[in-house]
């Protein structure tokens, strides 16, 4: 798949491989993606994106090509591999823009990697060290988070029926749902279907206990850069800056109107709209 203007580069970070799609000009953007999808996730807005900025849409380990090795699936790994991106594409400052499992990896970046990152966007997820993590993961509609964690059992269920469970995914959390195309789905669940991605896919929730520790530790250093936090007002969007706020001070944004978990796909315009002015500060 591929956006017109964007260039796929393998980038190798340690000792794995990153895939990343790189276009556009001026300072430097990265997207990372959320589960079960990819960088193909921010397809429909990194051309506008990149009309002012140089936007790198990243692809975690274990996701679409990308290495899927044994380990380093906790969310300071994965923020590591994404900062070894961009400085291996010349950017030691850079903005971040994370959704879903991403936008967990986005905060980690910001928290572990504080000097480099210039500004912090997360979109609808919860966040490991959260004060209501616990109780939230334990919440029906997050079912998921322990059927995840599940190794083995998981991976034996969902190999095979991967379109049957990255629809149901995905149309579980829209508000929308039409937002997703049919050619977005079968993207997503041939990549999960790839050797390795979803054993990849599966790992980031694996970690979470470990995320929730080091979570706990890093926010007692408030973060300073500044913070935008959005949500589906479906979803995490009515309590989503506070949850940030136990992170940092002075954290804008809120509840996107007429959107689910999806908020790329349901709201678009709106959601370009607010990046681009909150990278504008």
């Amino acid at each position: 798949m591929n956006v017109e203007g964007f260039q796929h580069r393998m980038i190798p970070v340690g000792d794995i491989r990153m895939h990343a799609v790189i276009g556009g000009s001026g300072p430097p953007l990265v997207l990372i993606h959320g589960f079960p999808q990819t960088w193909w996730e921010w397809h429909g807005i990194m051309p506008e994106l990149a009309k002012r900025h140089t936007v790198v849409a990243v692809g975690l380990r274990g996701a679409g090509h990308s290495d899927k090795p044994q380990g380093g699936y906790d969310k300071a790994s994965l923020a590591n591999d994404v900062h070894g991106v961009m400085t291996a594409l010349g950017f030691d400052k850079y903005a971040v823009c994370g959704h879903d499992i991403g936008a967990m990896t986005a905060l980690a970046l910001a928290l572990t990697h504080r000097d480099a990152v210039t500004h912090l966007t997360v979109l609808d997820a919860s966040q490991p060290g959260w004060s209501r993590w616990v109780e939230n993961s334990h919440e029906q509609q997050v079912w998921v988070f322990a059927f995840h964690m599940k190794r083995d059992l998981a991976e034996r269920l969902i190999q095979g029926r991967e379109y049957d469970y990255v629809s149901t995914f995905i149309y579980d959390r829209a508000l929308d749902m039409g937002a997703h195309s049919l050619s977005d789905i079968e993207e997503f669940s041939r990549a999960l279907a790839q050797p390795g991605n979803l054993r990849g896919g599966l790992e980031w929730y694996r970690t979470f206990a470990t995320d929730h520790e080091n979570a706990l530790a890093w926010k007692r250093e408030p973060l300073t850069m500044p913070r935008l936090a959005l949500g589906g007002e479906q979803s995490y969007g009515p309590q989503i800056v506070a949850m940030l706020q136990e992170f940092a001070t002075d954290v804008t944004g809120g509840s996107i109107a007429g959107s689910g978990h999806w908020i790329r796909e349901e709201r678009p315009a709106e959601l370009t709209e607010l990046i681009l002015r909150f990278l504008s500060k």
